[in-house]
């Protein structure tokens, strides 16, 4: 007779199942709670694959595309039938998955044979594939045999990212007759992953787009925002050139001691970009006296804004910096958000009225008394702060609604400058597997919540998902409506913040719900060897975070 073992659903009711069945059986008994198909299961808060087997008593849910978790893993397993599908139609043919990007994922081909037919061809045998149902199927295997492997089929991203880690063992994925290395979960079956789109670019890039999180029933269309990939692209270009594009490219640099040769390669590189805006401003035939610069949480915008600053006053500008926090609305007037607390988020929140009356008399040359908001009476003062411009003065402000045209409606727009800023980084662990933006901004602000503000990585990661509801309301719809894109992202922070952030991330309870998460991000920065800070300079946009910069906040 089988043995029972007990399982508790979501903490609540209690189930038994046969010793040895798997999570994908068991999961049947539950997906009415679900709106689609079930791609992992989360056992005594691990997560698991649906492969996995049932061992001891243990507490279960599950994850859906709807959620986060679940859509990286929906995205994961798409662009592993992306990979079996070009094998099959292309042969011979290297994919690179390049950056995130729109809800999907920006990947190119190795050979100058992409057209708008063959990405119609590519999507077809997906779909074929889809249909087919092939299991996902996990093997642990020998991490140096892993390499071997590899090294045979020429794969040698893959095979050099396996050669920094120390796992003895690691998991390869196989789909019909091809294996692959991801660092996350895979779906159960193909026909799990049903919905994708596949958007033609140029040359040799494409789109693949899948559902969100935001709206997971549909695949929305591609939207291209020209300057937001030009800047990925020419980050990409940039690594290329480093020969930089991956972990292990960047493990190479640190294990033979070129460390501070690429951050300071690094450091230029991003310099260069504010360095080129104050020339613009200076070379512009429009009379610019207002600077705006935004973008989402831990993009580095403190340190960019007075960089920029810098930049500006060496081509003979006057720069004085407003910032918008002190024009919110006194607390006891102060709508409330979804949960009942005082908005500091929206533009509502903000006097939009007076700063605009503020800047209209700026730019007429009277003197006007900027306003002070004192946090701890939660009342706007006044404290003779006064401000009048001359011929070269220019405002820099610097926050969440900087780019929305309702914060300065009075004021021309020749006289304003837009900038919006972002960690886009094109460094991949390894051809198959990019890193997305909001991981790097994650790592960042857990780093600088624990140095400022006393937070473990739980509260930083509890609070995360409603950061990137903000974000996603008062920023990313603005990117389009500015006029140049600051990357932020430096090609060996990771290796800096790891040295920070494990720790932080390691005093993350196994009870806690921000487990997994902590747990994922644990598991991505084995890919990456620690690089020290010793290097980096105190003028350094990475200096924001782990402390040390010479800009005051």
């Amino acid at each position: 007779m089988d043995k029972k073992i007990k399982v508790t659903f979501r903490n609540q009711d209690v189930y038994e199942f046969d010793e040895g069945i798997t999570y994908e059986k068991i999961s049947q008994t539950f997906k009415k709670y679900y709106d689609y198909d079930i791609l992992a299961a989360k056992v005594d808060n691990y997560i698991v694959d649906l492969s996995d087997t049932l061992k001891k008593k243990c507490n279960i849910d599950f994850y859906d595309r709807s959620s986060s978790l679940g859509n990286s893993i929906y995205t994961r397993s798409a662009v592993f039938i992306l990979i079996l599908a070009i094998k099959n139609i292309l042969g011979d043919v290297e994919l690179t998955t390049e950056n995130s990007i729109n809800n999907g994922v920006y990947c190119t081909i190795d050979k100058p044979i992409l057209n708008e037919k063959v990405l119609k061809q590519i999507y077809n045998e997906m779909k074929n594939i889809v249909n087919q149902n092939y299991i996902f199927t996990k093997l642990s295997v020998s991490r140096m045999d892993a390499i071997k492997y590899f090294k045979k089929l020429n794969k040698l991203d893959k095979a050099n990212v396996l050669k920094y880690i120390s796992n003895t063992y690691i998991n390869l994925y196989r789909i019909n007759d091809i294996y692959d290395y991801f660092y996350g979960k895979m779906a159960y079956s193909t026909s799990q992953i049903k919905d994708f789109e596949l958007t033609y670019i140029k040359k040799n890039g494409f789109v693949i787009s899948v559902p969100s999180v935001d709206d997971p029933s549909i695949v929305s269309n591609y939207v291209h925002h020209e300057k937001m990939f030009n800047k990925f692209e020419e980050y990409g270009n940039w690594g290329k050139i480093l020969g930089i594009r991956n972990a292990a490219d960047l493990n190479r640099v640190v294990s033979e001691s070129r460390v501070s040769e690429i951050v300071n390669l690094a450091e230029a590189h991003y310099d260069s970009q504010l360095a080129k805006i104050a020339e613009d401003i200076y070379n512009s035939k429009k009379d610019i006296k207002l600077v705006l610069l935004a973008g989402p949480s831990s993009s580095g915008k403190t340190t960019t804004a007075k960089k920029l600053s810098v930049y500006l006053r060496s081509q003979g500008f006057i720069t004085h910096s407003i910032e918008l926090d002190n024009y919110f609305t006194d607390l006891d007037k102060r709508a409330l958000d979804a949960n009942g607390n005082p908005d500091f988020e929206s533009i509502n929140a903000l006097d939009v009225d007076l700063f605009n009356k503020n800047l209209s008399d700026l730019l007429e040359g009277k003197r006007v008394n900027l306003p002070t908001f004192n946090f701890i009476l939660g009342k706007r003062e006044y404290n003779n702060k006064y401000l009048q411009l001359g011929e070269k003065d220019i405002i820099v402000v610097e926050g969440l609604h900087a780019l929305n045209d309702e914060l300065t409606m009075s004021i021309n727009k020749d006289q304003k400058y837009k900038i919006y800023i972002g960690p886009l980084t094109q460094l991949n662990i390894d051809n198959h597997s990019y890193i997305h933006t909001s991981d790097v901004r994650k790592l960042r602000r857990i780093v600088r919540d624990s140095k400022t503000r006393g937070y473990g990585a739980k509260e930083t990661l509890e609070r995360w998902p409603d950061v990137q509801l903000g974000e996603r309301e008062n920023i990313f719809k603005f990117q389009d409506n500015v006029d140049t894109v600051v990357n932020s992202s430096l090609i060996y922070e990771i290796g800096v913040l790891k040295t920070y952030v494990e720790p932080l991330l390691f005093n993350v309870s196994e009870d806690d719900k921000e487990y997994p998460e902590a747990l994922r991000l644990i598991n991505f920065l084995r890919n990456f060897l620690p690089i020290p800070s010793d290097d980096v300079p105190n003028d350094s946009v990475l200096r924001e975070f782990i402390g040390g910069s010479c800009f005051k906040s």
